[in-house]
């Protein structure tokens, strides 16, 4: 067994090992959906980091650096911008103090507007579960390599997945959000631990030896501001992770776990500069990496760059281009990427469908143990779910731009609007969420049944969002305007 096995396998007894400590204080829905609502700032932070830092930024975010160079960071800048949008929504988000997104949804809008918001979430968030498991196999496939270029050497990929779907939901099933918590701070802390290590080895690595071997082995595109596309192109990537970061539940439901609003808005802080910090520093590490096999059979094949596998370019030079020890450390910081996102896309989903379909209108009455066990079987329902929509994409980077679309155009211009514009109506967020959501499905559904594509998967959210935003507008000044007392808790300082 290789040192890299061992380093995982490390790594997750340590996290197993706090989440069965942490099962032991789960009592009520708080602890489980919220973490008690008494998370601090640092533990907030490593959780936000750790929750956007997953793999579309590992597989997706670095094969598309291998391929475009510096040009591919569009794809994270759209994220950035994001970021600092909720940085303002942060303290009010915390103060109303629910538990999801579809909440908000049913306290601005109506009933209707929760039970869409809760389709829409669970959709696109099993989607996003789905591709950390992809992420999973392909990493369990270059760990156990026999042969460097040869992927039959390693376990197959589609077991890996399975293997890695497994841990996921052991380790989620345990304590919830209080186990999710615990971990993204020690998780934070080894993924920037490995990056300070790893790119500055593989630069001086002896294959590579300096960044004029880099500049002098790469098209000269890589290291423009825009590559070799246009400014529609940059719009098509940056949009989905702009939207999809404004609407992201995930990162809602974790602000109302903060102890206070004020902490919720530190967070935020400290967010952005640690994904800033880390996507940075992965799409240079894949460009230092590309300089060395952007001519390799194993990522070009017939003189075509073969996109599947330049997402793999990460791990394939943490397992045999930098030395063992900081190798298997990027590696478990891979695999912490992995799990943290992974546990968390679970984890909202099944929150939503038990608070927002179950709790809400099933069972208003159900006990403290009995809303946790049917969260917990949702987990494992919904991870199967995940596992099995993974084999419909080739790239998780296509899976990626179609989940982002479906929240990021359905979700954020009804979530944006509850908070910032008075004059949005119940019939308007309704009529939003189910126009995003078809636009969304159809083009897809089109996309897997169409020899060529009716259009790229990079520019699905345009159509998608303007479809949205057009008729959130359109719908509510066409319908009569909400009372005060429905907008009032969402402007600033709670009133109108």
């Amino acid at each position: 067994m290789n040192i890299y096995i061992w380093a995982i396998i490390l790594y997750l007894a340590v996290i197993i090992g706090i989440g069965i400590y942490k099962s032991f204080f789960i009592k009520t829905q708080d602890d489980f959906m919220v973490a008690g609502r008494n998370v601090s700032v640092w533990y907030l932070v490593g959780t936000l980091v750790c929750t956007w830092v997953g793999s579309g930024t590992l597989f997706g975010g670095a094969g598309l650096a291998f391929r475009e160079g510096f040009a591919g960071l569009w794809l994270s800048v759209g994220a950035w911008l994001g970021i600092a949008c909720v940085y303002f929504l942060a303290a009010r988000v915390r103060r109303i103090a629910e538990y999801t997104v579809p909440d908000i949804l049913e306290k601005r809008y109506n009933a209707a507007a929760r039970v869409l918001g809760t389709i829409t979430i669970v959709i696109a968030y099993v989607s996003i579960a789905g591709y950390q498991f992809k992420g999973g196999g392909k990493l369990l496939n270059i760990i156990t390599r026999t042969i460097p270029n040869d992927m039959s050497s390693g376990i197959d990929p589609l077991i890996g997945a399975a293997i890695t779907c497994a841990i996921v939901v052991l380790f989620t099933l345990l304590a919830g959000m209080v186990s999710i918590m615990s971990v993204d701070l020690f998780n934070g802390i080894i993924i920037v631990l490995s990056v300070i290590i790893g790119v500055p080895l593989l630069l001086l690595s002896p294959d590579i030896q300096g960044w004029s071997h880099v500049v002098a082995n790469l098209p000269s595109d890589h290291f423009t501001v825009f590559g070799e596309h246009n400014a529609w192109w940059i719009i098509g990537v940056s949009l989905p992770t702009f939207f999809l970061l404004l609407g992201e539940s995930s990162i809602y439901q974790k602000f109302f776990a903060a102890k206070d609003d004020k902490t919720a808005k530190r967070a935020v802080v400290g967010m952005i500069i640690g994904v800033m910090f880390i996507e940075t520093m992965l799409a240079v590490f894949s460009i230092i990496g590309s300089s060395k096999y952007f001519s390799n059979s194993l990522f070009v094949v017939d003189g075509k760059i073969n996109a599947t596998m330049t997402e793999t370019i990460i791990l394939h030079l943490a397992r045999f281009d930098l030395p063992v020890v900081a190798g298997a450390i990027l590696m478990a910081a891979a695999v912490a990427i992995i799990l943290s996102t992974a546990n968390t896309f679970l984890m909202t989903p099944s929150t939503n469908i038990t608070r927002d379909i179950y709790q809400r209108f099933i069972n208003p009455n159900a006990s403290q143990q009995k809303i946790i066990l049917v969260q917990r079987t949702l987990i494992v329902a919904l991870a199967i779910l995940a596992f099995a929509l993974a084999t419909q994409f080739q790239t998780i980077l296509a899976m990626a731009f179609t989940s982002y679309a479906i929240v990021g155009a359905g979700i954020t211009p009804v979530l944006l609007a509850a908070f910032l514009w008075k004059r949005v109506t119940p019939q308007g967020g309704v009529a939003s969420l189910t126009v995003s959501m078809v636009v969304t499905i159809v083009i897809t559904a089109a996309n897997a049944v169409r020899s060529e594509p009716l259009l790229d998967s990079d520019y699905i959210i345009i159509p998608a969002a303007f479809a949205s935003i057009s008729t959130l507008i359109g719908v509510s000044l066409l319908t009569p305007e909400s009372p005060s007392e429905k907008y009032a808790p969402f402007m600033e300082n709670g009133n109108s």
